[in-house]
């Protein structure tokens, strides 16, 4: 049974990412648009399943009170991949799904096979039209500003490259290939030691990777006239917090879930690429990993808890731990609605979206869940 509690937990850490019961991983075949034609992109969530015979995306159509339909089902032309470790989060990272509403395309990571995929997006169908290499070996994230877009590609020492928006497709970026020079375990610790995100600053000035265990930094790059890197990252230490997931906040700060003590940061993202700590607090859970907005508040994703964490921050950066809200086993990645009314999450444990509508002061109500053919262990959802 799931619930809220709406008070602030211990802020106790539990360091360290932790194994789960390992899930089976089925498979999904071909599109199974069942022609339920509701078409509209303000009303669309898609999935990414990470299936290793076959990675896919699966779409579905938002009723009014956030129930979702499962509208279809869409061949990346790419598999997906799993880190050694990995249990209930294949590719470990967030963003390996992104959207961009602007231009109406979806891009995803296919990890297996070194690609990223893009797709036309007219409502909830999509239409296949690129697989273009994602410039190194196993990419988990990718991030979009305007016509640029940049992927982080987790093996080989860990790299970023560049690309453009050209119309429905992308186009290499000339020497925007940076790499990051990461040590990249290959034992059962691999998962928790690849760089878990790529994210541009909210003006498209900087560009952010986490690294997680391996150096436990916040790495960035700025972002020349033209959309090329400079050729080294500031490298900002958060020694022991494992830096994973990132978002910005309402007032422009820097957010990071941190697995390594269980807690979320606010910081200042300062013109010369530094990082000023302004908060911190602890969800009281275990697998802090990914964190997403709605109407303001934070959440984060605990894949220990397995729950979110609903976090208020001001404007100046502070953060109160507000409430939990439990979760099927395996919370992974979240993605909020446009207007902030529903929030989905992934549980990768079992495969499925858990359904919540998003109440006064951040409130979660849990609507119901629904199975993603194939997506036991996925990552990868955005909503519109």
């Amino acid at each position: 049974m799931k619930g809220t509690t709406r008070k602030a937990l211990s802020a106790t850490a539990i360091a360290g990412l932790f194994a789960l019961a390992a899930p089976g991983i089925a498979g999904a075949s071909g599109s199974d648009r069942d022609g339920h034609g509701h078409f509209g992109a303000s009303h669309a969530v898609f999935v990414k399943t990470d299936g290793l015979a076959g990675n896919r995306i699966v779409a579905y159509d938002r009723a009014g009170d956030g129930a979702l339909v499962r509208a279809g089902t869409y061949a990346t032309g790419g598999n997906g991949g799993a880190l050694n470790g990995a249990v209930v989060d294949h590719v470990a990272s967030q963003g390996s799904l992104a959207f961009s509403s602007d231009r109406s395309l979806l891009f995803a990571v296919n990890a297996g096979s070194n690609s990223v995929s893009v797709f036309a997006v007219r409502g909830d169908h999509l239409d296949l039209r690129q697989v273009v290499e994602s410039g190194g070996s196993f990419p988990v994230s990718i991030a979009v500003h305007g016509d640029l877009v940049y992927v982080l590609n987790a093996f080989n020492g860990a790299s970023v490259a560049g690309y453009r928006i050209d119309g429905d497709h992308l186009r290499e970026l000339r020497d925007s290939f940076r790499a990051l020079g990461l040590t990249i375990p290959t034992d059962a610790s691999q998962f928790t030691h690849t760089p878990g995100q790529v994210a541009f600053s909210p003006d498209g000035s900087q560009l952010i990777v986490t690294t997680k265990a391996t150096t436990s930094s916040i790495d960035v790059f700025g972002v020349r006239p033209g959309g090329r890197l400079t050729g080294s990252p500031v490298i900002n230490s958060e020694s022991g917090t494992v830096p994973f997931a990132v978002t910005f906040d309402a007032f422009g700060h820097l957010v990071v879930a941190n697995a390594g003590n269980n807690s979320v940061s606010t910081f200042t993202l300062n013109a010369d690429s530094t990082l000023t700590l302004l908060s911190n607090v602890g969800t009281g859970q275990a697998a802090t990993c990914w964190i997403t907005q709605a109407q303001g508040v934070l959440y984060a994703s605990n894949a220990g808890g397995p729950s979110e964490s609903g976090i208020q921050v001001s404007p100046s950066g502070q953060l109160t731990l507000e409430s939990t809200t439990t979760t099927d086993p395996g919370a992974v990645d979240a993605a909020a609605t446009a207007d902030g009314r529903f929030l989905y999450v992934q549980t990768g444990k079992l495969g499925v979206v858990d359904e919540f509508a998003v109440g006064t002061a951040g409130s979660l109500t849990e609507i119901g869940t629904v199975t993603v053919p194939g997506a036991a262990g996925g990552e990868g959802i955005v909503a519109s």
